[in-house]
């Protein structure tokens, strides 16, 4: 496994592994703890140094899910969680006393004295990005975190927040069909020298071509609510994936590993962290480190979805809400 270094000197795997599917959001949740561990375990066997989590998902189970898989290894991973969500009702709180309160319980579930990259989950407009900053700067000071982030960001707040605490990394969803952070963010990034971290890098699965428009959503399963993966948007989709695919084959690898390939390409900066909950797409993804992209297929997928038109929003209209834009 390659390496890269985000922001701030935070050496991590070129590929990581979001840990929220192993306790929510894509259907039945497994039931069989054990078999997380040892995924979770078998990608760091593997090389795989950076772990993604929250609080928020499960609520509070993925952490202790990541924090018993990954004790025997602490010394060997990096693992990022989050703050900013009031869980009792789904609403934002990021004040410093939450902050502070997140991270000393988060510390619990995560087995561990000090949390790697704390990222702030979404942007609260009823708090100041200043002092949300300058509560993980204390954080930082006390030695309970190492590193301080943003999750879906606008430039602006960025630069806000860099100007208090330096940032590490953001982490939007980034992938070949949302392009979002493009035009302002990632210059921003770049410019600051703070890493980016795409989350559902392959589209929440529809760009490894294992979802098409027969595809039944089961219960639980957070793409029955999303726009982008209505029937009718899934079929007018299904294009850019046909495309994807067919270079795929030409070169001898998987979409999903073309799809990382890509976003790996973009910047020596950017880290992306698919979710899994099966340890052989765990080896897929980290062998997109090891695919060379052309001048030209980076200029065809570069500009992909000026060609084919991406249908849907990437979230509901209650979740778009809590984007910072």
């Amino acid at each position: 496994m390659h390496h890269r270094i985000l922001g701030q000197g935070l050496r991590v795997s070129a590929v990581g592994l979001g840990a929220m599917g192993m306790s929510q959001s894509y259907g039945p949740n497994p039931g069989d703890r054990d078999a997380m561990i040892a995924v979770l375990r078998g990608a760091a066997e593997r090389g795989v140094t950076f772990f993604d989590t929250a609080e928020v998902y499960g609520p509070y189970v993925n952490e202790e899910l990541v924090g018993e898989a990954l004790a025997p290894l602490r010394d060997d991973v990096v693992i990022a969680t989050k703050f900013g969500f009031r869980i009792a009702d789904g609403g934002l709180d990021s004040r410093p006393k939450h902050v502070k309160a997140v991270a000393d319980a988060s510390l619990r579930r995560l087995r561990t004295d000090t949390i790697d990259l704390f990222y702030q989950h979404r942007v609260d407009p009823g708090v100041p990005i200043e002092d949300v900053a300058g509560a993980v700067g204390k954080l930082v000071q006390g030695g309970k975190v190492r590193h301080f982030g943003l999750s879906e960001a606008a430039a602006a707040t960025i630069r806000r927040a860099h100007a208090v605490h330096p940032v590490t990394a953001v982490q939007s969803e980034y992938s070949l069909w949302t392009r979002d952070p493009e035009p302002e963010v990632l210059p921003t990034c770049g410019e600051l020298g703070i890493g980016f971290v795409p989350f559902s890098p392959l589209g929440k699965g529809f760009l490894t071509g294992t979802v098409t428009a027969g595809t039944q959503f089961a219960d639980g399963d957070v793409r029955a609510g999303i726009p982008r993966f209505t029937q009718d948007n899934r079929t007018a989709n299904q294009a850019l994936v046909d495309h994807v695919t067919a270079l795929a084959g030409a070169k001898g690898v998987t979409p999903g590993q073309l799809a990382l390939a890509w976003l790996l390409a973009r910047h020596p900066w950017i880290v992306p962290i698919p979710g899994t909950r099966r340890i052989e797409r765990v080896e897929e993804n980290a062998g997109a480190t090891r695919v060379p992209l052309s001048a030209d297929e980076r200029a065809d997928l570069d500009t992909l979805t000026a060609r084919i038109e991406v249908r849907g929003d990437r979230y509901n209209d209650h979740h778009m809400s809590l984007v910072d834009r």
